[in-house]
This record gives structure tokens, C-alpha cells and sequence, in this order.
């Protein structure tokens, strides 16, 4: 994620430090078959992000979440970042400025905004509820603003999020040891959860900011590998990343239990295969409620002298300069991460097995550009450049731009253009040359995270949106909808199923033909791609898939994506009406796929869901599969 005040890279390509990626491959049909489409889901969860800078030049307050009707269209909004003490390795709050020197090793040690958090005075215009802060609140500035805008909007879920490009650099010494992870992560619930802030400029205090968080956001860049100048890492970090995990998660379980609140985890992690290598996706995803994929920052300004490319390409073009990645041969691009974190990538060591109704993908809301560029055969794409394109006035950085900075050229259909083979955005005067989000890009990856059977979206960073906020807009339109239909693209190897296991067609009973045992549900075939929900019979069993699925066989496969609905019934189905799916419970957990019962109804989740009603809820999470008849 980009470091705070926008002053360094999320992610340098070319110094291989490398951002965001994550979904699944939706495998091709056995050998000699035409391609057929698979089932897409529809709607998503929508996390974004609010800076903690935001309330400074810009003067993006919170109240704008609220007046702008941003807060009405998200699930979760992740307040960015707080730091770690580079003595005591533990959450704390200070006012301390960071260094803007991408060279400068120590640049955000000890550094906070403490000012911002709780100490800055809100008047009445610029106050959430249009009430102005007095000389006597144990509790002002941006949190205090957060919790009324809570009030407003019962149903956001905030979580505050810990480390991001600048202050990643004591994750490593924090997660070392059992002792040194469990006193972070209580110095974390006990600051920021409990909310006991300490006393600074006359505010804070015991239970201070209590209730504010919903969970905690892990920003740690990069898990084992380099991230900004001077970041800690080794390779401990990929088994204690998971040990960290863990322990957040025992502990803000336990502190939920204890005051009735489901609490929250959730992660950023990266989409180069390099960085994906150093994480332990098939462990992980059964401490987070939520990965957050930083699929954009493939390419930037950083590559000062070019070629120009695309910062979140969603497919592989076969001629993208960008050299390979060792030790394999793959280029960063969206579908190459997703595939990484959900069915694995040999090349480079990736087990996968991370559920993909876990994941979402990111969304940029600003722009990396070149300027020197010429046209070339394709509107400045894949061209040398003389250099980053000039700062804009806001975000002040060479190279970088927020979409509200770019107005005349982003949202230019002249100056437009999209890769169809990419589906990717970018954007051309005749100099600059501009890489990120269009409306036609949006709405291409929302499709693909649809077929891939993703979470949902995450969208970085609210501050960069004009007064319209048109991309937002867009996100949402297209995430809450549906893919018109999804094809399969060329299996990967390790996923493609040799020849020898495909049936012969004599042996494929036709879809009329009763599976053996009594079971009403096809049977399973390990040549099959499976969505989450899919419903299938093996060994006398009817098994749901919890998540996407190929050749992993009901019963007997590692990451347990298949649950057991107990024996086949009987071949004719009971009564209209008659529920034999688990009876919903607005205590219970429910992930994408399982089906439970209400109102006479058997309803199908999306994704994870907790006490949402089904038939009766804001987010859609049920579909309604009709009158029970089994």
C-alpha cells in the first residue's frame, strides 16, 4: 500500500518490491472439450481506505464519507496507518513526522500522527454530525469523527490498519518470537480495540476510543522480502507471518466473546509471485476473515526512463516487455496472482489453497505516469520515456496523481484508451502517458472477480476521488452486479488434468441418469471445475464445495473444501416445504456456498455472513433457492 503523504512507492517492479494480486484460475474442460462457461456469483463486500492524512491539504473529513454517500455503498472502511515502536515493538501513538526520502532507511521510525487521531478540533462544519468539539472531550480529532459516523451508519464496519509501505519495517523483530507477537497484538487490542489511548495533549485515556474498531487491518510489506529502505525481513517471516496471524486472531476472538461483538481481521497482501512465495497461502486463510489483494503498482514512474506500462494489468499480453520473474518465467499481471493464491503456481513454490471467497481484488484510485513519451504504434503503451510525469499540486509526488488531479485526461474519451488484451486502462496526451482505472477497466475486473467467485472489491484510497466520486461509483455498480457469463481461459499446467483421467463419452452417464446409491446430485468427477455451492455425489455422500474446486476428492483432500451432507437420501424428495438443510441461526458463521433453511425457503450464502437475515438484508448475501423440497 502507498506509504503515507503519498511520498513513496507501494511497489518498485524494478527493485522487485511489488504490490497486490489475488483470486482464482477458473481451469479449462478436460482434454478435446470446447470451452464451456462457468457459473459467475454476483455482488461482493467493498472495502476502501481513508487516510489519515486525508484531513490535512485536502481537507477530506469524514463528513465527507457521509454527505458524499460514500459510506452508505461500503461494508468495511480501513482507517490507514498506525505504527509499531521501534523499541518496544508495539502499537502507540505519537506526533512525529516521517521522512519523505525513499533512501532514508530510518524514515518512519517512531513516526504517528497522534494529532490527527485524536487531538484535532472539529467546528461544527466540518463535523460528522454538525456538532463542534469542546475544550472538555476526552475524545476529538479523527477517531472521534469515525465513532460518529458509526452512529450514522450502524452497518460500516471500521477496522484501523497497521504498517503500510512506510512503517512495515519492525513487523519482522515484532513477529519473532511467541512472547514478541503476543505483546504487539495486545498493545494493539488494548489501544486501539479497547481503546485505551494514552493521555497526549490533554485527550485520551482509559476506554477513550472504545467501540470505534470493529477489527484490525495487517499492512506488513513485505512478508520476507525487501519492501521501503531499511525494512527488517528474512526468511523467518513467512512462518511467523502466519504465528502473527494466529495470535490476532486468538486474541480479538476472546476479546469479541467477552463483550458480544464479532471483531475482525484482515490483511493487504501483495500480488507479485515473488512476494505471494513468501507467504503461507494454504495456512492463513483460516486466521483472516478477509485478504485484500494489491493487484496495481506492477508498473510505475520508478522505471524512470520506461517502457510505459500498465499498473494493474488484469491478463498477460504476449508482448509486455517487462522481463520475466525469476525463478520462473511469468510477468505480474492480476490473473497470474489469483491463480498464485488459490490454485498455486509451481514456478515459484506457491501452494495456493487460499479460499477465494476470502479474497478481493484492489482497485486504484490514482495514476502512475511518464512524460517524454511518444505515440509509438499504440497511443504511448510499451514506449521509452524521458521521465516521471511533473507532480501535480495535491498529492506532490513525480510520477503519481489522483484521479481528481488528472481532470481533462482520465476522464477524456480522447485521451482514453484500453488493451483488449490486458483490459487495461490508459491514458495519452501526445507527452504524459497514464496507468490506471476507467469505467471500462472496472467493469472487466469486476467480471473476472465474479467468474473467479472472489469476495469482492477493495479500493485504495478514498482521498483520490473527485467531488463525483465517479470510480467509486463505478466499483460499486459492477461489483454489486454479475458477470454476463464467464469462459474459461487456457487452463494452467499444473491444473490441467492429463489426458488418461478424462471418461470416455460411453462412460459419462447422461444428466437424466440417476447417480448409484441413490443420490439425486451428479456425480463428482475429478476433470470437473467446480463453483463454490456446486453440490455433488461421491461414495454414497452428497458434498457442498465450499469454494472453487478441481480434483480435490470429497473426503479426502488437505484444504477441506468439501463438506459432507451426509448420506444420500432417498430418491423421492419429501414434501413441499420440508427443510433437511441446517435451520438458519443469527449466531452462526456462514462462508460462500452453504445453504441454510428459513421461512420454509433454502437460502444460499455469497460470502461470509454473520446475523444477516435471509430475505431481509442490505448486503444481499442470501440468494433465495426457492420452497424447501429437500
Amino acid at each position: 500500500m502507498r506509504n503515507r503523504r503519498f511520498t513513496g512507492l507501494a511497489a518498485g517492479v524494478a527493485a522487485a518490491v511489488v504490490l497486490g494480486g489475488a483470486a482464482i484460475a477458473v481451469s479449462g474442460p478436460a482434454a478435446g472439450a470446447a470451452p464451456t462457461p462457468a457459473a459467475a456469483t454476483s455482488g461482493g463486500v467493498k472495502f476502501a481506505y481513508y487516510d489519515q492524512w486525508s484531513i490535512y491539504g485536502n481537507a477530506f473529513y469524514p463528513k465527507n464519507l457521509d454527505t458524499s454517500g460514500i459510506a452508505n455503498k461500503l461494508d468495511f472502511l480501513v482507517y490507514d496507518f498506525e505504527n509499531i515502536d521501534p523499541t518496544n515493538l508495539t502499537c502507540f501513538e505519537a506526533t512525529k513526522a516521517t521522512s519523505p526520502d525513499e533512501s532514508n532507511p530510518n524514515a518512519g521510525d517512531g513516526g504517528g500522527d497522534s494529532f490527527a487521531d485524536y487531538q484535532k478540533s472539529y467546528t461544527a462544519d466540518i463535523s460528522v454530525d454538525g456538532v463542534a468539539d469542546t475544550f472538555n472531550q476526552p475524545l476529538v480529532g479523527t477517531f472521534n469523527q469515525l465513532k460518529k459516523l458509526k452512529a450514522r451508519h450502524p452497518n460500516l464496519k471500521i477496522v484501523v490498519s497497521l504498517g503500510g509501505w512506510t512503517y512495515s519495517k519492525f513487523f519482522s523483530d515484532a513477529a519473532a518470537t511467541a512472547s514478541s507477537r503476543q505483546r504487539l497484538v495486545s498493545s494493539c487490542i488494548d489501544m486501539f480495540i479497547k481503546g485505551n489511548l494514552p493521555v497526549q495533549g490533554g485527550f485520551g485515556g482509559p476506554g477513550s476510543a472504545a467501540g470505534i474498531f470493529d477489527g484490525i487491518d495487517i499492512d506488513w510489506e513485505y512478508v520476507g522480502a525487501a519492501g521501503h529502505t531499511g525494512n527488517h525481513f528474512g526468511p523467518q517471516d513467512t512462518a511467523n507471518f502466519t504465528a502473527l496471524l494466529a495470535e490476532f486472531r486468538s486474541q480479538l476472538n476472546a476479546y469479541g466473546s467477552s463483550v458480544g461483538r464479532r471483531m475482525w481481521l484482515t490483511a493487504a497482501v501483495p500480488s507479485g509471485q515473488d512476494k505471494i512465495a513468501k507467504i503461507q497461502t494454504d495456512r492463513i486463510g483460516q486466521y483472516l476473515d478477509y485478504a485484500n489483494v494489491m493487484t496495481y503498482d506492477m508498473h510505475g514512474a520508478w522505471e524512470a526512463q520506461g517502457p510505459t506500462n500498465h499498473q494493474a494489468p488484469l491478463n498477460n499480453a504476449p508482448n509486455d516487455p517487462m522481463p520475466p520473474v525469476p525463478p520462473g518465467n511469468g510477468k505480474y499481471n492480476i490473473d497470474a496472482a489469483i491463480t498464485a493464491w488459490t490454485t498455486g503456481s509451481s514456478a515459484y513454490g506457491i501452494p495456493g489453497g487460499f479460499p477465494a471467497n476470502k479474497l478481493t481484488m484492489g482497485f486504484p484510485f490514482y495514476y502512475r505516469g511518464w512524460t517524454g513519451v511518444a505515440a509509438g504504434s499504440n497511443h504511448g503503451l510499451y514506449q521509452a520515456a524521458s521521465g516521471p510525469a511533473p507532480a501535480r499540486g495535491i498529492s506532490q509526488v513525480a510520477g503519481v496523481a489522483y484521479y481528481k488531479e488528472l481532470g481533462g485526461i482520465v476522464d477524456n474519451p480522447s485521451t482514453t484508451f484500453f488493451d483488449p488484451v490486458t483490459q487495461a486502462a490508459y491514458f495519452y496526451n501526445g507527452t504524459e502517458f497514464w496507468t490506471g482505472d476507467s469505467p471500462q477497466s472496472i467493469q472487466a475486473k469486476a467480471d473476472y472477480l465474479h467468474c473467479k467467485g472472489l469476495g469482492g472489491a477493495m479500493m485504495f484510497s478514498l482521498l483520490d476521488l473527485d467531488p463525483g466520486t465517479t470510480l467509486l461509483n463505478k466499483v460499486v455498480t459492477a461489483v454489486n452486479g454479475s458477470a454476463p457469463g464467464c469462459t474459461p481461459t487456457s487452463p494452467p499446467p499444473t491444473t490441467t488434468p492429463p489426458p488418461t483421467t478424462t471418461p470416455p463419452p460411453t462412460t459419462t452417464p447422461p444428466p437424466t441418469t440417476t447417480p448409484p446409491g441413490g443420490c439425486s446430485a451428479p456425480a463428482w468427477n475429478a476433470a470437473t471445475a467446480y463453483n463454490g455451492g456446486a453440490v455433488v455425489s461421491f461414495n454414497g455422500h452428497t458434498w457442498l464445495a465450499k469454494w472453487w474446486t478441481q480434483g480435490d476428492t470429497p473426503g479426502n483432500n488437505g484444504q477441506g473444501v468439501w463438506t459432507d451432507q451426509g448420506p444420500c437420501g432417498p430418491t423421492t424428495p419429501p414434501p413441499p416445504g420440508t427443510c433437511t438443510v441446517p435451520p438458519w441461526s443469527a449466531a452462526n458463521a456462514y462462508t460462500g456456498g452453504q445453504q441454510v433453511s428459513f421461512n420454509g425457503h433454502k437460502w444460499q450464502a455469497k460470502w461470509w455472513t454473520q446475523g444477516d437475515t435471509p430475505g431481509n438484508n442490505a448486503q444481499n448475501v442470501w440468494t433465495d433457492l426457492g420452497t424447501c423440497t429437500s
